[in-house]
This record gives C-alpha cells, sequence and structure tokens, in this order.
C-alpha cells in the first residue's frame, strides 16, 4: 500500500506542469458530512492550500469531523467518534473571469475513532483513502474571494496486509460540502 502511494505521487508530481508564477490559495472550510457511513449531517471544519497554474494545480486537503456517527449519549453503545482526512490531490479548472469552475481528486488519509461507553475500548483506524469533487471559487478583489465544493471520500484496502500492489476499494464512505473564504497570495 505504501509503495502504491509513493509511486502514485511521484508521477502525479512529474505529470503536473505548475508555472513558476503560480497563485499560493490558502482556504479555510465550514461545513457538513453527510450520506455513505454518516448516519446524518454533521459539522465539518478544516482548510486547504492550493498550488494553482493556469488550468491544474496541486492541492493540500484537511478536514475534522466530530461526533460523526452522531450518537446521543445514553442512547447507544458510541460515545464518542471522530474522522479526520488529509488529502493531496490534484485539481483542474479554467478562469472564467473571476470565477473558476473545477474538479479535483486525490490519494492521502482517512482517519476514524470511535471511543465506546466501555472504559477501555477504543477504535482508532487509519486507512489510506481517495476523495473526488467538484466546485467553483471566485474572487471579489485581487486577494479575496470565495470557495465552495462538494466531494467523495472513501477507504482504499490491501485486503491481504502485504507488500503487493493489490487495492480494493473500501466500505468506509461518506460525502461533504463546505464552503469558505479564499485568500490569494
Amino acid at each position: 500500500m505504501k509503495r502504491l502511494f509513493l509511486v502514485v505521487s511521484s508521477v502525479v508530481l512529474l505529470l503536473v506542469p505548475v508555472r513558476a508564477n503560480a497563485d499560493i490559495i490558502f482556504t479555510p472550510f465550514a461545513g457538513v458530512t453527510f450520506g455513505g457511513d454518516a448516519p446524518s449531517n454533521q459539522f465539518t471544519w478544516g482548510g486547504n492550500i492550493t498550488l494553482m497554474g493556469a488550468v491544474v494545480g496541486l492541492e493540500l486537503d484537511y478536514s475534522y469531523t466530530a461526533d460523526f456517527f452522531n450518537e446521543q449519549p445514553g442512547t447507544a453503545v458510541v460515545a464518542d467518534s471522530k474522522v479526520t482526512s488529509l488529502m493531496g490531490n490534484i485539481i483542474a479548472g479554467v478562469g472564467v473571469g473571476p470565477v473558476r469552475p473545477y474538479v479535483s481528486g486525490g490519494l492521502g488519509l482517512l482517519r476514524s475513532r470511535v471511543d465506546t461507553e466501555s472504559l477501555f475500548d477504543t477504535d482508532s483506524v487509519n486507512d489510506f483513502g481517495f476523495n473526488v469533487g467538484a466546485g467553483v471559487m471566485g474572487f471579489f478583489t485581487k486577494h479575496v474571494g470565495f470557495r465552495g465544493d462538494i466531494r467523495y471520500f472513501r477507504t482504499l484496502l490491501d485486503p491481504d496486509n502485504d507488500n503487493d500492489l493489490d487495492v480494493f476499494v473500501g466500505s468506509f464512505n461518506y460525502w461533504r460540502g463546505v464552503g469558505g473564504l479564499s485568500f490569494k497570495f
């Protein structure tokens, strides 16, 4: 699994042209997770840093969702749950004036943690995962704008837990919709 991640990352870095005067865009965001394994809409927050060329760029995306499984105290075995994602993405979009619709996708880490009401039962899982999505960013001024997107997240698994490149799509998945102010440097 680690070899696959290194190979894909290396290929991406070699294939993505980045012009010397690329924009750096920082976007803190807030939104909701929903669908898939998320039993209800849950507040999520995070941010991304994008190095954007004329059409293609690279992005680092982080998000955190507390109480992901939305269990009410005293009504279920789960006392607390969290999901964290850290993804490296390729982003592509063509600007139409100050507005740029885009698509993105990439690989990274999906971490879930579930604490049960039992004193010693905590389950943390770190899985490789992927995300794909689309959105739009627009700038009101040269350096400040708004960005919103929707993304699908899903785990990747190595069923044999060996060093072969046999990777399958896992079962844990959810959607995320977010928006936030963008700052271009």
